[in-house]
């Protein structure tokens, strides 16, 4: 499993054996069972996820009770309440498995440490924030100029393999439409 990480990060920067064993010591090593949560809404984010194999949730809860689904992780994701685990506050969003998960998790405090000790991880780690963020951006681009049948068009040529690993009621609150809404722009 750890050869999945040295992969991930590898893609980006390069890394010595040596330097791969200290990168190493400051994660740990989870599972999870589908359904276990990683993150509850109302409680400290400790963590921030890579995953090795599994699939996850990102789901937000209106006041009205309404689960609003943020994003999905799948193997080479990483995710967390970012918002809450960078500014140490109480989690506004859940992490939950849909699948059976592996993880890598790493702690603010082991974030912050290997950034500053081992600065080719400070360079991964930017270049990673700076891709969540362009695919955060292009995401609110695309409700704000998209209409369903074209966001869910871009979700399948992006991300095929969620159609067959999502459940529809899912893949419909991601895309911000209804079930029934869903089964017609699939067929």
């Amino acid at each position: 499993m750890k050869e999945k990480l040295k992969e991930h990060i590898e893609k980006l920067i390069p890394l010595t054996d040596d330097e791969f064993s200290f990168v190493l010591s400051h994660f740990s090593f989870e599972k999870f069972k589908k359904n276990d949560f990683l993150i509850q809404k109302g409680k400290n984010v400790k963590n921030c996820y890579f995953i090795v194999s599994g699939l996850l949730k990102l789901v937000y809860e209106d006041k009205n009770g309404k689960q609003h689904i943020v994003s999905f992780a799948m193997e080479d994701w990483w995710e967390s309440d970012f918002s809450a685990y960078f500014t140490k506050t109480k989690a506004k969003m859940s992490l939950q498995c849909i699948e059976d998960t592996i993880a890598f998790s790493i702690s603010l405090k082991n974030y912050q440490k290997l950034s500053t000790e081992l600065h080719k991880m400070e360079r991964f780690f930017l270049k990673k924030s700076n891709s969540g963020h362009i695919a955060s951006q292009n995401r609110i681009l695309s409700f704000l100029t998209s209409n369903a049948k074209e966001r869910y068009e871009q979700l399948l040529k992006q991300y095929p393999l969620l159609f067959q690993r999502v459940p529809k009621t899912l893949l419909a609150s991601y895309l911000g439409v209804s079930r029934e809404t869903l089964s017609r722009l699939s067929s």
